[in-house]
């Protein structure tokens, strides 16, 4: 019989909630302390005796016609309390004890399906129960004493799964459903080269639960080549659910169509992308309460019965559908889109929803919740790098205490608060005297979050008292920082750095610096069954393995590019450096001129690659001098420069343009060239696809190698400090990534041809020659001259080619 397998925690949660989506409730903190709570568990523990057993697993299972339903979950404590057994339930707060009467309903009910479960099992008459509340800032404890009769908790018990047996019931037949869809189902299309191995390697490696480094070159069909063998495992039974996870949005697209193609072989697969908050919310603000959003009232009594409906009639969840459908149940469409989340096979979504300390699906990996079946499939994995930092860092600034301060001077009566964020604002008023560099790194902040703890605690009790206006509303955001920073304090390890800097704005900022993720990464993933890490350029893949994982036999492997190397030339110029000593204008007239033979040698579309946005300028002023009208003279030309900050409809409005221009070049009615010059690591160099005629070149100028700065020099000092050479790690590596993504624009299907010219004579040092990866071991070194003569050579077999002109030296 299949086991449907539920957490006490999750049971109690999903059953027992009702009433209003309420963000004033206090609930915002409740959840972040149960993340504390582990700590507070030990202590609390510790201090009740020998006979104090800690930590007890406790399950129950249920047999129906079709399914095992199976109870789990891990009670705090249980001990004897004058004669009679007691389940300790241990709960971590931040709000102040003498605020609590009772304890929470579903904290007190999850303690009544232990004691039921243990009493059970050992045949008691009567069960007690202690509620143990914790503050986490001064370890008082307060505690609800209550006593049970088994006979109560029976009725109770059985009442909670009689409710949820609809639930368990409709898992039950959709799993056969789906299973049944899978027999027979292969690969949706003949294998291109490296395809097949890829297919079986993701197979087993989630067969042997591992994780899996894939670098697969464009072409390879990586998308689909994870997620066949992955649906093929979870029909198997060797996974629960898919979480998908990429960085971008055009990703997710993807992996959506992937699973479109299977359905339209036959496969039953239930799959919902999420969103985020703020793209879901319907309120021109998002502010989830019954006062300012109509839906937040009465949703827990709405929700359920809408998500049930859902998962009848539908199978894909898209965030279109979930809008549509949630104004006519009158729900938060993001609420709701979590909760289908626990029912679907698959869920597409951003890293954050896995890793993120503050966003993470908690109802899969919070605290207390068992380890999951899953199997993460991380897209595009190595944008995980910096995200990964980003996640498991957090900073704050001086001046946001005195605006704190400042906001609370038209309230007198709060006297506490205000000496709160003084005695923070002084201590980091020491620190900004004692960093006279730009940076400065510190061993520790021990008594800082003494103070940030006791300020938690204020500002708790202010959002309690105060309900609504703009003093919460700014409350309630810096409360969030004060909260982060605190969380992540409880993180910090070998891996993390501290240090101190003052910023062009004149703010002063302390910052706790996740170095190397790996840790934090490993423990998320460890909440699942096998990961898969792909990516076009996770080169080399030692530092991927370093960044990502803590395990010592993940498995890793290169899928071979299907397409023909004879499509593609591959150059590099000898004869310019980017380097900062090497910039100039004499410089820039030699990147320009290096630009301009490239493009004139075939019409067509090309993409032009910086190192940034200054350098784009620089070298674009220089080319339209130089360059432009000569390009005008042999025909249409136009050149577009990315700018900062662009809008979506800018950028959709920039790559319109390439689509634009391969038109006129296929009906023949004008002859054109765009250039779009770009920055490489910027929105253009990642995550588009531009086949065919769309792009015929790109050029890249640079090694990509970030911009020197204090963090960057901490991060190479870092490693240089942990045996690895710190420049690769800091400098080299992340430039080489933002290298290989802007080149692979180009040859994007079986039939493009294209060009690709590298500018730097770094790029024939060793030391970047070998991050090439295997397919690059036909590119060539050449001179300028030597450039004009290769292309003219590669054009030659094309019916379009140009005759070209002949090259003049002083170019």
């Amino acid at each position: 019989m299949e086991t449907i397998q539920i957490s006490v925690r999750a049971l109690v949660e999903f059953l027992l909630r009702s009433g209003d989506l309420d963000n004033r409730t206090g609930g915002w903190a409740d959840k972040e302390a149960m993340q504390k709570g582990s700590r507070i568990h030990r202590k609390i523990q510790k201090r009740m005796g020998g006979d104090y057993q800690a930590e007890v697993a406790l399950s129950y299972e249920k047999t129906y016609e079709h399914f095992l339903l199976k109870v789990d979950g891990r009670a705090d404590g249980i001990f004897v309390d004058d004669g009679i057994d007691t389940i300790d339930e241990i709960k971590g707060t931040y709000l102040p004890l003498d605020k609590l009467e009772e304890p929470v309903p579903v904290h007190l009910a999850q303690a009544k399906c232990y004691a039921y479960i243990y009493g059970l099992q050992n045949q008691k008459e009567t069960m007690k129960i202690t509620m143990t509340y914790v503050s986490l800032e001064t370890e008082e404890v307060k505690r609800f004493p209550q006593i049970y009769q088994m006979s109560q908790l029976d009725v109770w018990f059985h009442g909670m799964l009689d409710e949820y047996y609809k639930w368990a019931d409709f898992q039950y037949e959709w799993h056969q459903t789906r299973n049944i869809s899978m027999v027979g189902l292969e690969f949706p299309f003949p294998y291109r080269e490296g395809q097949k191995k890829l297919v079986g390697d993701v197979y087993r490696t989630i067969l042997r639960e591992k994780q899996l480094f894939v670098n697969a070159p464009t072409g390879v069909g990586k998308t689909l080549s994870t997620i066949f063998p992955a649906v093929r495992a979870v029909g198997e039974g060797k996974g629960d659910k898919i979480f998908y996870l990429t960085a971008k949005t055009i990703t997710r697209t993807v992996a959506e169509e992937a699973f479109q193609i299977l359905r339209e072989k036959g496969l039953r697969y239930k799959a919902i992308t999420l969103t985020s908050k703020e793209k879901m919310c319907v309120c021109d603000e998002v502010d989830c309460n019954p006062v300012s959003c109509p839906r937040a009232k009465g949703h827990f009594d709405r929700v359920n019965e809408a998500v049930f409906s859902l998962l009848q009639d539908y199978d894909i969840f898209s965030r279109e559908m979930l809008l549509e459908k949630s104004r006519e149940w009158e729900v938060c469409p993001y609420e709701m889109q979590l909760d289908i989340a626990t029912w679907v096979d698959a869920v597409i979504c951003d890293y954050n929803y896995v890793f993120d300390p503050v966003v993470r699906l908690r109802r899969f990996f919070g605290e207390g919740v068992p380890k999951g079946n899953h199997i993460f499939l991380i897209d595009e994995a190595h944008n995980l790098v910096d995200r990964g930092r980003e996640m498991f860092s957090a900073e704050i600034c001086k001046e946001d205490f005195l605006e704190m301060k400042r906001l609370l001077k038209p309230y007198p009566l709060l006297k506490k608060l205000p000496k709160a964020l003084e005695k923070c604002n002084r201590q980091l008023l020491v620190y900004k005297r004692e960093c006279e560099q730009e940076c400065t790194e510190m061993a520790t902040v021990g008594d800082f979050i003494l103070s940030m703890l006791n300020l938690c605690g204020e500002l708790e009790e202010l959002l309690q008292e105060q309900k609504e206006g703009e003093l919460r509303k700014k409350a309630l955001e810096f409360y969030f920082q004060v909260r982060a920073f605190i969380n992540i304090y409880e993180l910090l390890d070998d891996n993390y750095l501290i240090y101190t800097r003052h910023t062009a704005s004149e703010r002063f900022i302390l910052k706790l610096f996740c170095v190397n993720p790996a840790v934090n990464l490993q423990e998320c993933l460890n909440r699942g069954r096998s990961t898969v890490f792909f990516s076009a350029t996770l080169l080399p893949v030692q530092y991927y393995k370093k960044m990502f994982s803590t395990n010592p036999d993940d498995y890793a492997t290169y899928a071979q590019s299907p397409f023909d190397p004879d499509n593609r030339k591959l150059l590099i110029s000898r004869e310019v450096s980017t380097r900062y000593t090497r910039r100039g204008v004499e410089e820039y007239t030699r990147i320009a001129g290096c630009i301009y033979r490239v493009i004139r040698e075939k019409r067509g579309n090309y993409l032009i690659f910086f190192p940034s946005y200054r350098f784009l300028e620089d070298v674009a002023e220089v080319f339209v001098d130089n360059y432009q009208k000569k390009l005008e003279e042999r025909g249409s030309f136009t050149m577009l420069r990315q700018q900062m900050g662009m809008s979506e409809q800018e950028r959709e409005e920039f790559l319109k343009s390439f689509e634009t221009a391969e038109k006129g070049n296929e009906t023949g009615t004008e002859e054109n060239t765009l250039a779009g010059f770009c920055v490489m690591g910027g929105i253009f160099s990642e995550g588009i696809d531009l086949d065919g005629e769309r792009l015929i070149g790109a050029v890249v100028v640079g090694t990509g190698i970030p911009q020197v700065n204090a963090e960057r020099e901490l991060l190479k000092k870092y490693f240089d400090r942990h045996g690895e050479n710190g420049f690769n790690y800091a400098y080299r590596f992340p430039g080489m990534n933002k290298v290989l993504q802007s080149a692979g624009r180009v040859i994007r299907t079986m039939e493009d041809r294209g060009v690709i010219i590298l500018l730097d004579e770094r790029f024939a040092q060793w030391e970047y020659r070998q991050l090439f990866p295997v397919e690059w071991a036909d590119a060539r070194i050449c001179s300028q001259q030597e450039i004009t003569r290769e292309l003219q050579e590669f054009w030659k077999c094309e019916e379009t080619s140009t005759v070209t002109e002949p090259v003049d030296e002083g170019e």
